[in-house]
């Protein structure tokens, strides 16, 4: 691991002004776009987001590439275009909460709070760093947009159950969206939480499944099989779309759809490594660092 310098790393995350003008000024781009507009401008941070995560992860000498690839256009579409936030007010109590399970892919979701100004860009340079505030999994009590530590799998959706469970009981009118690695649907907890979920008629809850196929060292089907995924989560009571997990007109029409009075299981199928031809589904790249050299191969071929 080849650290960058620590100093400043310490200081507390802020709101970055200028970066939340830039980000409403998005919102409002998306709000007035046609449907291929929009799938544009998503895809255009999405860019911008992948470009962030190559240079964090081969910077840090650490992280999950290939995780972080394959999830990017899921938080894009939903920071860029879904979620009701407020960078300025993490904390704010009308804001909808999300949830990145799969916690281990933490530069994305550093990567993307950033573009949107809950802190700056440039502390992207500490992640991983002693006593950075930007861990390899996320921590609510360091990082503004992060509503729950994750990185034990199996844990967020039920943390995500109980912030919908607090909205119907409160009528906070919140909504709450938990993003989860297809491996991770192997642990049991997942499932207790969706059958709760069903029972408790969580509408204002929605499970997306980074569908990449492949965890840590092998395919998910050869460490245990989870199909067929739609059927199961089905048949816990859920309301279940299909769909392309990089096409963002696909994501933003399943994030937005009218609810059906039950919770809402996406299976978004993704590539590990996507938009880096030489990481797309390469196992490897579960945690594999890019060298200088691949990271300028990567970068070049990102702006292409």
């Amino acid at each position: 691991m080849h650290h960058v310098d620590s100093g400043g790393a310490a200081e507390a995350l802020v709101p970055d002004a200028p970066a939340i003008v830039r980000w409403q000024q998005r919102r409002e781009q998306l709000a007035a776009a046609s449907a291929e507009q929009r799938a544009g401008l998503l895809a255009e941070q999405a860019r911008v987001v992948r470009v962030a995560i190559l240079q964090t992860v081969q910077r840090a000498g650490l992280g999950h590439v290939g995780g972080d690839l394959s999830v990017a256009d899921i938080l894009v579409t939903l920071f860029e275009g879904v979620l009701r936030v407020d960078p300025h007010r993490a904390d704010w109590p009308a804001r909808d909460r999300f949830i990145l399970s799969k916690g281990h892919c933490a530069a994305a979701l550093y990567s993307t709070l950033a573009n949107c100004g809950y802190f700056a860009d440039a502390r992207l340079a500490h992640f991983a760093a002693p006593l950075s505030p930007l861990n390899g999994h996320p921590n609510r009590v360091k990082t503004p947009g992060v509503e729950t530590n994750t990185g034990p799998l199996g844990h967020g959706l039920p943390v995500a159950v109980g912030s919908a469970i607090a909205s119907q009981l409160t009528a906070g009118h919140w909504r709450t969206f938990v993003v989860l690695g297809d491996g991770e649907l192997q642990e049991g907890s997942n499932w207790e939480a969706a059958m709760c979920a069903a029972h408790r008629r969580l509408d204002s809850l929605t499970a997306i499944v980074d569908r990449n196929r492949l965890q840590q060292g092998a395919l998910v089907s050869d460490t245990n099989e989870i199909e067929p995924l739609a059927d199961k989560w089905a048949a816990f009571g859920w309301q279940v779309r299909v769909v392309d997990g990089h096409s963002h007109a696909a994501l933003f029409d399943a994030l937005t759809a009218q609810r059906s009075g039950r919770p809402l299981a996406i299976i978004a199928n993704t590539v590990k490594g996507r938009g880096v031809s030489f990481m797309e589904n390469g196992v490897e790249w579960h945690h594999k660092v890019p060298s200088a050299a691949q990271y300028t191969s990567a970068v070049q071929e990102l702006a292409r």
